[in-house]
């Protein structure tokens, strides 16, 4: 399957730049793959497409300020690093800018209080940093919070005002190099009425790093190979929904980063406890073993995302209602509007 055949036109203008000032009032296209039938709605409204005893399931974790800036020793030239994964403390998979600068062996210098040795190259084009600091008068987590920045998407060309905006109201576990974005619409007041309403809420934990946003360089979509995020599921969440399962109501994930947390955790044939890297790849042909339905933002073209979304409703499906979203110009990306995927069967 040829990546082009997931390309798509959108005017620059539609990129979301900015949120809106209430997470919820984000529009809601609602697709029923099944009927072939889009809905337009707005996220707030979202329990009107759910039933009692459904399950939603979203992600924790937490983006850490994860961009920094540094000197190479002794020239004083810029490097940006990218924190991805963390090994082992104090080693990191990185991302570099300007790589031919951060070469193996070369150090880097963030503001004298921490210091890093590229230690190693990664396959995807990536450094393995070993870093050092003073630890008697600081932690890491402290000098991140000192020194480094909100890795924002490259297609967001202003700082937020507000760099909560950036994280769910849920996050809670830290690790992320960018956020889940599909659970940015929530609100407490939301998460309340869904739960009167009688929907099972639940978590799991994905950090998003490069596997989340890595585009694909090949021509053909089975060459490309995820790069692995680390990903959790309890036994207890487990439990539930096997019972949510077994009792023939739906589990909705929110994001693809839950989907392919689920999805990984069921490869054997069930679903227990996972704790472990995931670089599972979805994308038309795939059979879905956990997820019935998907809230989601707009992706990419020729992204994994997006990918993603049209093995749930079908590439000609997915990609005739990201036209009509750009017809009817909805808000795309991370701090845009919002999509639900219902894969239920016809009443």
């Amino acid at each position: 399957m040829k990546v082009e055949e997931f390309d798509y036109h959108l005017p620059e203008e539609l990129i979301a730049q900015k949120p809106l000032p209430k997470r919820d009032e984000s529009r809601l296209m609602v697709l029923n793959p099944k009927q072939n039938k889009i809905e337009e709605n707005v996220f707030k409204n979202l329990k009107k497409f759910l039933d009692p005893g459904d399950m939603i399931i979203m992600n924790n974790s937490r983006v850490i300020p994860a961009r920094l800036y540094g000197a190479k020793i002794p020239t004083g030239t810029e490097i940006e690093v990218l924190l991805l994964n963390e090994l082992t403390e104090g080693h990191w998979e990185v991302l570099v800018r300007p790589g031919r600068r951060a070469k193996k062996g070369v150090k880097i210098n963030f503001n004298d209080i921490l210091k890093a040795e590229v230690v190693e190259y990664t396959d995807f084009g990536g450094r393995i940093v070993e870093f050092s600091w003073d630890e008697n008068n600081y932690d890491f987590e402290e000098i991140l919070n000192q020194l480094g920045e909100m890795p924002l998407p490259p297609y967001i060309n202003e700082k937020l005002d507000d760099p909560e905006r950036y994280q769910t109201i849920y996050s809670k576990k830290k690790g992320s190099a960018a956020a889940p974005t599909a659970g940015l619409h929530f609100t407490e007041n939301l998460l309340n009425e869904l739960q009167d309403y009688g929907i099972i809420l639940d978590y799991i934990t994905l950090h998003v790093g490069l596997g989340t946003f890595r585009p694909v360089k090949s021509e053909e979509i089975e060459d490309h190979e995820m790069h692995e995020e680390y990903a959790e599921i309890s036994a207890e969440t487990a439990a539930k929904i096997k019972e949510v399962k077994a009792r023939g109501s739906k589990v909705i994930a929110v994001g693809t980063t839950v989907t392919r947390t689920l999805e990984s955790a069921a490869q054997d044939g069930g679903l227990s406890e996972y704790k472990g890297w995931t670089d599972i790849f979805i994308y038309p042909g795939y059979e879905f073993k956990v997820i019935d339905s998907l809230i989601t933002n707009f992706h990419l073209p020729k992204s994994t995302l997006l990918m993603l979304v049209s093995a749930l409703a079908g590439k000609d499906f997915i990609l005739s209602a990201y036209k009509k979203a750009v017809e009817d110009k909805y808000r795309f990306f991370s701090l845009g509007d919002a999509m639900l995927i219902l894969n239920r069967k016809e009443d």
